[in-house]
């Protein structure tokens, strides 16, 4: 740690010991995806414990870490939740803002779904598919162009002959950022005009294999995924993306893409069939512990075996669990608020 940072943290340390309770709430930010489980655990949290009810707020993973590491004090946020892992950039930024000792907990996994409305048939999809159909620039007879296609009959002729409209998550979601790594990026190389660049252009590499549409065909539909499904219901004719849970506490309204073979369920998900998966986890500032009052405690009924457990009441909500000895070990981890290192 620099001098700087150590004289910034110190600065933040003083400020905050000034107005030590000027807040008695926890203030959570962070993850869409992760919004559910974590408003679940405010309510069991708010009803047996002493503490006030946190405040939560779905700004996306990218949002919510970056008001996460504005600073330290009552103004900032204590818990930032995450669908994706926090990048090295994002933690420095923290310590230069004086958040220098962050706890990183893994909560579990979540599948990425491409989901349509019942009213539909359900697509039987494969990466390099869903690649053609979004990304902004594809291969077309050895040159990389303007994507030309308008339906998904187009790419595949075993595909509907529907127009291509996918709903999803802005830039600032971890489910966006996800989605790009696990479906683009993964597919991109599989095209050899796109893998030539690696060696040619690394910039111009990552700008194809990871930029979406523009055009209409991929709409930003914003952080809340709940109003993606109530968009489906409405438009049987367009596909939408988001986390598992919103699919599995849907399913009387949306039914889930198979992606390579595998549809996305609780149990190909926990295993590792389903294709499109990550970790979901939520991020703790230490040095609001023990200042806003109850942060070590959400943190216990969190990773309760009650709440994150096999028959836990996150499971019931779609939240796919970790392994019961990785469990374990996140949850000491946890608790002992063990500072993050990348």
């Amino acid at each position: 740690m620099t001098r700087n940072t150590l004289a910034l943290a110190a600065m933040a340390a003083i400020a905050f010991a000034g107005a030590a309770h000027a807040r008695d709430q926890i203030h959570i930010v962070g993850s869409s995806t992760v919004f559910p489980f974590a408003t679940k655990v405010v309510e069991e949290f708010g009803k047996t414990t002493k503490y006030k009810t946190p405040v939560i707020e779905s700004t996306g993973s990218g949002g919510g870490i970056k008001l996460f590491c504005s600073g330290v004090g009552v103004n900032t946020p204590d818990i930032a939740n995450a669908s994706r892992r926090i990048k090295a950039s994002e933690v420095r930024a923290c310590a230069k803002n004086g958040v220098s000792a962050i706890t990183e907990v893994k909560i579990g996994f979540d599948g990425i779904v491409l989901a349509n409305s019942k009213k539909a048939p359900t697509y039987n999809l494969s990466r390099k598919q869903i690649f053609l159909a979004l990304a902004k620039e594809v291969p077309v007879n050895g040159k990389i162009v303007k994507n030309p296609y308008k339906s998904w009959k187009q790419i595949d002729a075993s595909l509907p002959d529907t127009k291509i409209e996918v709903l999803g998550p802005p830039p600032t979601s971890g489910t966006r950022d996800a989605f790009v790594e696990l479906v683009m990026e993964h597919s991109a190389d599989e095209f050899p005009e796109i893998k030539a660049l690696k060696a040619s252009d690394k910039n111009r590499h990552k700008q194809v294999a990871s930029a979406l549409r523009e055009d209409g065909a991929f709409i930003e539909a914003g952080e809340n995924d709940n109003l993606i499904v109530q968009k489906l219901e409405a438009n049987p004719a367009a596909l939408g993306i988001f986390g598992f849970s919103y699919l599995d506490q849907n399913k009387d309204k949306v039914h889930g893409s198979i992606v390579e073979g595998q549809s996305p369920t609780f149990e190909a998900i926990a295993d590792g069939k389903y294709p499109v998966s990550r970790s979901l986890y939520f991020y703790v500032k230490n040095a609001h512990v023990g200042k806003i009052p109850g942060i070590d405690a959400y943190i216990r009924e969190f990773t309760a075996e009650k709440a994150w457990g096999d028959t836990g009441y996150l499971a019931e909500k779609g939240l796919i669990p970790l392994p019961a000895t990785e469990r374990r070990g996140a949850a000491k981890a946890a608790q002992g608020l063990k500072p993050l290192r990348m």
